[in-house]
């Protein structure tokens, strides 16, 4: 008779006592997480957030930069700064020419930068291509050299006798004086079909002190060659996100649509560009913000000149506070355009987000497989 030998149960801990170890490690953790993120936190506190709540009381005060601005002589104004610059008179003028400029601005080069950029990098992605790093350090060298530097070259290119205007003369053409030149684009084209003035809508109906016929006007022809020098020194930084994008593409996809006949438009449209989202959503949104925050090459180069068409609200706020000495209406320029770029970035978020596969498509895809499924 054979004797079963039943193994004794080893004893384990209380459950109780397992997650509390957990949580005890947990809260660790935590607390050396914050720790090592304190310094940084206190740097961004000291240097960035403290600031920013002060020009914030700035723009509801009426501050003369003298002395603190938190000191007893300085009064609360209530929304009057935001008011004079949206209101009416010369102020509220300038604030619309300025927001004009730099939406044409926003209009073109962001788009034109960002298609720039993406045909860069898949250019330079290509296997076949030889000299592939001379030719991502040639589309990337004007991004790292000094925007001054650019901006003095460019004022050469473009002047009345510089060389685009001789390459213009060249193929029989006649070109502006870019820079001093304050005809808006869509005038110009128009004018050239007779077309000189607008309708009695748009010519007498204002935004922000401008008749909407001159917010269609287009950018400036000024304004047009800055926007050819933004997408020519912006293009080679966002190759480079576009490029460490399209080294995680997967090939194994690209070979599968190869093999069901897709041509080579049909797999960047549909392969390659979805997974390149999350890249073009951040070069859109860096692109967004740089455009609303263009300051350096207006300073350096017109200093919103002719005739205020190249200025923008970044240098509206520093003439304002600086040059002016009106630090409230200054500071309130700031957070509206703060408020212009968490909007616009709302926005293409939105618009970039991940949609669900549609009802339709999915039956579509349902009787397609049945159908496959029936013929096999």
């Amino acid at each position: 008779m054979t004797a079963t030998v039943t193994p004794a149960a080893t004893p384990s801990r209380p459950a109780s006592s397992r997650p509390s170890r957990s949580r005890g490690t947990r809260r660790g953790e935590a607390r050396a997480g914050w720790l090592f993120v304190s310094p940084v936190i206190l740097i961004l506190g000291l240097f960035l957030f403290v600031p920013v709540l002060m020009a914030l009381w700035v723009s509801f005060s009426d501050w003369s930069g003298r002395g603190s601005p938190f000191s007893s002589g300085v009064n609360f104004v209530g929304a009057d700064n935001y008011a004079a610059i949206t209101t009416g008179g010369l102020a509220t003028r300038d604030f619309g020419t300025a927001l004009r400029n730099n939406a044409w601005y926003v209009l073109l080069v962001v788009p034109l930068q960002t298609a720039l950029s993406l045909f860069l990098a898949v250019l330079v992605s290509r296997r076949m291509l030889r000299a592939r790093g001379f030719f991502r350090t040639a589309f990337y060298f004007p991004s790292v050299t000094s925007s001054v530097a650019i901006t003095v070259l460019w004022l050469f290119l473009f002047s009345f006798t510089g060389p685009v205007n001789a390459i213009i003369a060249w193929f029989g053409g006649e070109g502006p004086n870019w820079f001093r030149d304050p005809r808006g684009l869509v005038h110009v084209v128009l004018s050239a079909f007779g077309i000189t003035s607008g309708p009695d809508a748009l010519t007498q109906n204002t935004a922000l002190g401008l008749s909407w016929w001159d917010w269609l006007a287009g950018p400036s022809v000024a304004m047009f060659a800055l926007i050819l020098m933004a997408v020519f020194t912006t293009s080679g930084t966002f190759m480079l996100l576009f490029i460490a994008a399209l080294q995680n593409v997967g090939y194994e996809l690209t070979e599968a649509s190869m093999m069901d006949g897709a041509n080579a438009w049909q797999r960047f449209w549909r392969i390659t560009l979805p997974q390149l989202r999350p890249t073009l959503f951040t070069v859109i949104t860096l692109g967004l913000i740089g455009c609303w925050q263009v300051f350096d090459q207006i300073y350096t180069g017109t200093q919103g000149d002719p005739a205020k068409t190249t200025m923008t609200p970044a240098y509206l706020s520093y003439t304002a506070a600086f040059g002016s000495q009106d630090w409230g209406i200054g500071a309130a320029i700031a957070f509206i355009l703060f408020v212009i770029i968490i909007v616009f970035t709302i926005f293409q978020r939105w618009v970039l987000r991940d949609r669900p596969v549609s009802r339709r498509r999915i039956r579509a895809y349902q009787s397609r497989a049945t159908r496959e499924g029936m013929s096999s």
